[in-house]
């Protein structure tokens, strides 16, 4: 772990960055070697009790009881607490932190913040802490400031570095993907909802300089942290309030709709009005391109119980329901056509290089045991559409 590389980087002392080395270690053992121990325990049980499942949920109930799996349950619960409850205790050595991004120097890139005091988090959102995020992305009852330098900082901890040095691996290999799948596209606006503070955004500016990026979240404290951030970093990002299900944008406007670990936090009523919006904003030929875990339908049902472990015990109500839809039919049913469907995988750090990219990413999708996890060979899954260019 490196550790954030920006001034908005929290001060750690020796006994702070071995408390986030710990945690981010430990995760990474529960998540490999005894998610390896669980998943052998489960194809022996099952073997031994002559049985096959055909569903996440069904190797869900088959391992319910299982002591392996409560460990690995409660494990996982525990450290996923641990990396805030270390990143707070680091608020507590820096007090000065949570005001920091209020205090940086003036507009370093350009960038932009623009907030709607109309727009709040919706409900679903409001009334429980995702991913066991205390105060959530609105950052508590007070709405203070604490939400983005805590989620900035948490992911550096949870993600046991492989999200990249800035975290923005994910925005780095879409934006790329993008910017090879379609070599015509020289678009003019790029936006991302759902953005948070911002990771996944900034790579859109640094992949396309000469369009406008804007990132959209309804969290107001995300927002202005995340302004603060894109300006430490020296990259120029307009930063809007707004919901998913209004974008504020004319019709036939925009070039690219991004999202990226955003849909599963979403009931389905809203993701199919995003999807809505995303074609109707998006100009013929415009490309929306979503980061996400791949569909239960696509992979086995060990994998789709594995995968779906949040949607049950990490506050993420909506993971399951998501990933049980159809990804093509959300599309086709906000106006996309079937033929331009796309989904694809491809490994962290393709940015680095491009032939290596263009090898890998643009084949048709494929579907293993590290598909969207987090682990020494992990992919990203991205899923999307093309507007035709005849609407």
């Amino acid at each position: 772990m490196a550790g954030l590389q920006h001034s908005l980087s929290l001060k750690k002392n020796l006994d702070q960055r071995a408390r986030e080395r710990f945690t981010s270690s430990m995760r990474a053992w529960v998540l490999t070697d005894l998610a390896g121990q669980m998943h052998a325990d489960y194809e022996a049980a099952r073997t031994a009790a002559n049985q096959n499942h055909d569903s996440g949920e069904a190797v869900h109930q088959f391992l319910k009881e299982r002591g392996l799996f409560k460990w690995y349950s409660s494990l996982r619960c525990a450290t996923q607490e641990l990396v805030w409850q270390s990143v707070l205790r680091a608020i507590e050595n820096d007090p000065q932190s949570l005001n920091k991004h209020q205090s940086e120097s003036p507009v370093k890139a350009s960038g932009s913040l623009t907030l709607d005091s109309t727009i709040s988090l919706p409900a679903y959102a409001r009334e429980m802490d995702v991913h066991l995020m205390p105060g959530n992305y609105q950052g508590g009852e007070d709405h203070d400031t604490a939400a983005g330098i805590i989620y900035d900082n948490g992911l550096d901890v949870f993600s046991f570095g492989v999200m990249g040095q800035n975290l923005d691996d994910i925005g780095h290999s879409m934006a790329n993907f993008t910017r090879l799948k379609w070599s015509n596209l020289n678009p003019d606006l790029i936006v991302d909802v759902g953005c948070t503070i911002g990771h996944n955004t900034l790579p859109w500016k640094q992949a396309f300089p000469s369009a406008e990026v804007h990132g959209l979240d309804v969290a107001t404290s995300c927002l202005e942290y995340g302004h603060a951030r894109a300006e430490a970093l020296g990259v120029a990002i307009h930063f809007r309030q707004a919901g998913c299900d209004a974008l504020p944008y004319e019709d036939k406007s925009v070039d690219v709709v991004f999202s990226s670990m955003f849909l599963h936090e979403l009931p389905t009523s809203m993701i199919k009005a995003f999807f809505a919006e995303a074609h109707r904003v998006l100009k013929p030929g415009g490309i929306l391109i979503n980061m996400e875990l791949p569909p239960n339908d696509a992979i086995s049902a060990y994998d789709a119980f594995y995968l779906d472990w949040d949607g049950f015990y990490n506050n993420e109500p909506f993971y399951k329901e998501f990933r049980d839809l159809s990804y093509q039919r959300l599309c086709t049913d906000a106006g996309f056509k079937a033929d331009d469907f796309f989904q694809a995988t491809m490994p962290r750090f393709t940015y680095v290089s491009e032939t290596e990219f263009a090898e890998t990413a643009i084949a048709d999708a494929s579907f293993d045991g590290d598909t969207g996890r987090l682990s020494d060979t992990i992919t990203w899954y991205a899923f999307g559409a093309q507007k035709s260019l005849s609407v």
